[in-house]
């Protein structure tokens, strides 16, 4: 005789284990939000959202109800680290754009409220970063997660976590004091 197949998701929490939409329609804006952080512009976040969304997709199934955001922020920050680990290996050179030939519409309205949170030279900054320090520094001071929430995200102990945000910020400081010599 067989064993009973076994869900993945008590019978108890399956209520609790949000649709796809659900998580595409209520925390969209989160993801968007912070693929923006960790990318720094438009058009890589949304290439970000979307490959979270499709991780969402394919790991639903799998989701133990509990901190939806903090699961939601660990496959944005692999997407968002994947993405950078790719680029490492296949570098592309952007073609100039061709101003007279393409009109450039406005941003979208999470685009504006992205730019809207953090000031632009502070985003430049960001970027300048190391994925290794900027992925933290953003989940701590631009999303407000908690040391134990980024060490969950990202797989990584305290210490770990205190030490890269560390390190970020005191290179956010030296890169605001070069910035601030420079006027």
């Amino acid at each position: 005789m067989r064993p009973p197949i076994r869900s993945p998701i008590p019978l108890s929490d399956v209520a609790s284990v949000p649709t796809w939409e659900e998580v595409a329609t209520e925390h969209g804006r989160f993801l968007y939000a912070l693929a923006y952080r960790l990318t720094g512009n438009h058009h890589d976040a949304q290439d970000v959202v979307q490959e979270v969304l499709l991780r969402v997709e394919r790991g639903l199934t799998n989701y133990q109800p509990g901190n939806i955001e903090g699961w939601l922020s660990r496959i944005t920050t692999n997407a968002f680290l994947d993405r950078v680990r790719k680029q490492k290996r296949r570098p592309t050179v952007a073609l100039p754009d061709e101003p007279d030939r393409v009109m450039q519409g406005s941003p979208g309205a999470d685009a504006e409220l992205a730019q809207q949170e953090l000031p632009e030279h502070l985003q430049i900054l960001l970027n300048g970063l190391s994925p290794e320090y900027r992925v933290p520094v953003v989940l701590k001071d631009v999303v407000g997660f908690t040391y134990e929430e980024i060490g969950e995200a990202l797989a990584i102990p305290l210490g770990t976590v205190r030490s890269r945000i560390h390190r970020g910020r005191a290179q956010l400081r030296a890169a605001l004091a070069l910035e601030n010599d420079d006027d």
